[in-house]
């Protein structure tokens, strides 16, 4: 994304041309090494159990957040990398872009790698991803991604760009990293989007820090505030920028400024109270309006003269930033000095993270290739003693069941022997005695035969003089019969009347 800041006027950036330089050159250190050894980004919700936003409520004066943001697709980030709260921001899951971004300057950085995040949970609450992470990387492992926050495919083609409420060119290394978060980004165009870096960079360089005098208690808030305008259908493009500063110290002040959307070049400031006007009912930034009551209004004038002189494009005052100047000449010199020292400690980093590099290259190859051989040898012995063990098992629980075997076996073919004896044995002794038996039986059969021989020759006798005497009367009534017929026959029926 190009949104980068535009060129200071000509006395303020030759005031901190060389602090500007100094931070380049480290910020390259810095990400060359963060490439290598990545830092660990996380951007958890925050439970509602949890009061304000948890760690990162250090971002708000007195560590109270603003009040009056209460809706139920309200969702509270604390905005964390290399487990450290970097900043906080209010997300709205029906517009899907930040409703604002609190957060402290650090230090002015120019050199931005962009690496986008997503918030995991916003989407999937039972999702195990606890922290931000890479939208490149996220896959299918987040259930319904993008249904409640904006991705990078919301943006393309759409004309707008992922415009950063918490600008990156007011944060250094892992500040820096951590504003480029889809959470943090609403859809500006890249006009407007340049502006408003570039007026926000100005006013919180040249207006803002000089004029709060410990800088650590300057508190930012940077919103949007939605319109019915969707890219996509989807994400809501903003109707106006706000931001708001509490110079939470002695002689403090707070201020309030606001960006038109139609207009690229507006920068309104007014009061927090009137700011607050613009935005939700009941709505509270800072806690006690940060002191607004009792600020001091030499020190609010001149912060909105600063303020005037930027929207105008106006220079700032020398009297103002002398000692800015005198500070820029200073690191000026010491960037130019340190500039070959500089180099020469990039080379060697470079070199010294190439050979880091190739020594764990091989230490893995070697590893790899001995842990492999390692573990092919043990899965090798490993089956083969499952095998052994396995046979060994066999062969012993087949042994008492081959035992068993033979023992049952002998049993029954003792079992078939004996009976084969017996059955030798009763044939062989019943040869003898069937004779005897059927020798000593004789006398009693041949004695008991002979009645009935005498009742059978009795019968037959008197059956045969039966049989003569019926035989007898049989030819006498054939005979009868016959000369009976022959008599009728032949005999006259008037003789016989007669």
């Amino acid at each position: 994304m190009d949104s980068g800041p535009s060129p200071y006027p000509a006395e303020a950036e030759g005031a901190s041309l060389g602090s500007r330089e100094w931070t380049m050159k480290t910020s390259i250190v810095f990400l060359l090494c963060i490439s290598v050894f990545p830092g660990f980004s996380q951007g958890r919700v925050v439970r509602e159990d949890e009061t304000g936003f948890a760690e990162c409520n250090v971002f708000f004066p007195g560590q109270v957040p603003p009040e009056g943001f209460t809706e139920p697709f309200h969702v509270k980030i604390c905005q964390q990398y290399n487990k450290e709260p970097r900043f906080a921001t209010l997300y709205s899951t029906k517009d899907k872009i930040p409703l604002y971004s609190a957060f402290k300057f650090t230090k002015p950085a120019q050199s931005e790698e962009e690496s986008w995040l997503v918030e995991p949970q916003i989407d999937d609450p039972e999702s195990d991803l606890h922290e931000m992470v890479h939208e490149a990387n996220i896959g299918g492992t987040v259930a319904n991604l993008g249904a409640n926050q904006a991705l990078t495919s919301d943006y393309v083609g759409s004309g707008y760009e992922r415009g950063l409420l918490n600008p990156s060119l007011l944060n250094e290394e892992d500040f820096q990293v951590a504003t480029y978060t889809l959470t943090n980004a609403v859809p500006l165009s890249p006009a407007l989007s340049k502006s408003w870096h570039r007026d926000i960079g100005k006013v919180v360089e040249q207006a803002l820090i000089p004029h709060c005098s410990k800088m650590d208690h300057l508190y930012l808030l940077a919103g949007a505030i939605p319109s019915s305008v969707q890219v996509k259908g989807k994400v809501s493009v903003p109707e106006s920028l706000w931001l708001a500063a509490c110079c939470d110290a002695p002689e403090g002040w707070s201020l309030g400024l606001v960006k038109k959307i139609n207009d690229e070049n507006s920068l309104a400031d007014l009061t927090v109270k009137e700011l607050e006007k613009q935005l939700l009912p009941g709505v509270h930034l800072f806690k006690g309006s940060c002191g607004e009551d009792k600020q001091t209004q030499e020190k609010r004038e001149a912060v909105l003269q600063v303020v005037s002189q930027i929207r105008s494009g106006e220079q700032v005052g020398a009297s103002n930033n002398q000692e800015t100047k005198e500070s820029g000449w200073v690191r000026r010199v010491a960037g130019i000095i340190a500039t070959p020292f500089i180099k020469l400690l990039e080379l060697l980093i470079y070199i010294f993270v190439e050979l880091v590099k190739f020594v764990f290259h091989i230490l893995w190859l070697i590893v790899k290739r001995v842990v492999g051989t390692i573990l092919d040898g043990v899965y090798s012995l490993w089956n083969g003693m499952v095998s052994y063990l396995k046979a060994v098992s066999m062969v012993l629980i087949s042994i008492p069941y081959d035992v068993g075997r033979v023992i049952i076996n002998i049993f029954l073919g003792f079992l078939q022997i004996v009976r084969d004896v017996l059955s030798l044995t009763y044939r062989i002794l019943s040869i003898p005695v069937g004779f005897v038996l059927h020798l000593a039986a004789f006398p009693y059969h041949s004695i008991c035969a002979i009645s009935s021989v005498l009742k059978d020759m009795a019968t037959g006798i008197g059956g045969t003089f039966s049989l003569v005497i019926d035989a007898t009367a049989t030819v006498l009534h054939g005979f009868y019969y016959l000369a009976g017929h022959i008599v009728k026959r032949f005999v006259p029926k008037g003789s016989s009347d007669d």
